[in-house]
């Protein structure tokens, strides 16, 4: 299992199976606050669907498609961040990400962000990396605000939520930006 320190008080470690009871802990307490605008939510009732989500994810890292992890925050789980699946061939990734209510505020999702950031174009040498986010969603919007994406446009009705559907940002970094940026 690996993990990738970001700050003192955190760390992204590896989405693993030990990690299903506090992960279901955190969405069944943030249930309302995530739903709307995460369509995962409302099919995740039990420790054995993210016990899924874990499976997916370590299969994922085995096809060397990316891989999903947990926020680490001092001693538990504040979210989860990860990555789509990785077009080798446009060498393009997008970033996707969940935060529980109370650890809003703190800098965690944009510290993490960073450092997925970071590793997809240090690590493995990408091009782009994209951030989409419902445009309803302004905290969201400014963790790629935050660390640079540009906003090239909204994608009209592109994500359903329990039947509607969601206009959604397009945010992206593309890699000599990203250097420049944060050398």
């Amino acid at each position: 299992m690996f993990r990738i320190p970001v700050r003192p008080d955190l760390e992204l470690r590896l989405a693993d199976y030990a990690h299903a009871h506090m992960a279901f802990a955190l969405v069944q307490k943030n249930r309302e606050h995530l739903r709307r605008f995460l369509p995962w939510v409302d099919h995740t009732w039990s420790e054995a669907d993210i016990a899924d989500w874990v499976r997916r994810g370590l299969e994922q890292l085995q096809r060397n498609e990316g891989w999903q992890s947990v926020l680490w925050h001092n001693n538990g789980i504040a979210g989860a961040i990860g990555f789509k699946t990785v077009e080798w061939v446009n060498m393009r990734v997008e970033i996707g990400y969940w935060l529980g209510s109370e650890f809003q505020g703190k800098g965690l999702m944009t510290d993490a962000a960073r450092a997925l950031t970071d590793h997809a174009f240090r690590e493995w040498g990408l091009q782009r990396v994209e951030i989409r986010c419902a445009v309803e969603n302004v905290k969201s919007a400014n963790v790629a605000r935050r660390l640079g994406f540009q906003q090239e446009g909204v994608l009209r009705q592109a994500f359903r939520v329990r039947d509607q559907y969601q206009d959604l940002f397009l945010f992206a970094m593309v890699r000599d930006e990203w250097l420049s940026q944060y050398k």
